[in-house]
């Protein structure tokens, strides 16, 4: 598999960016902002997570494109 990926929270309040089968960058928006927060899976559940989030994504994630999560970005963090 190529990475990175990318994959969203179906309510669309989150966006992941997912480096590796270890890592991904999560992109939430709170309070008018995005916060932006790099997980590095270190046990066999967070590495469970990524593995769902790449495999089996559709019960919890939508898969999207890289411009996508530049939409979200530019349309959450414009003044």
């Amino acid at each position: 598999m190529d990475f990175p990926q990318y994959r969203k929270y179906k309510n669309g309040q989150s966006y992941f960016e997912i480096l590796s089968e270890n890592e991904f960058l999560e992109y939430k928006i709170q309070i008018n902002k995005v916060e932006k927060e790099l997980f590095t899976a270190r046990i066999l559940p967070d590495r469970n997570m990524i593995n769902d989030m790449l495999y089996n994504y559709e019960d919890h994630w939508d898969e999207v494109e890289k411009e996508d999560l530049k939409d979200f970005l530019e349309k959450n963090t414009s003044e």
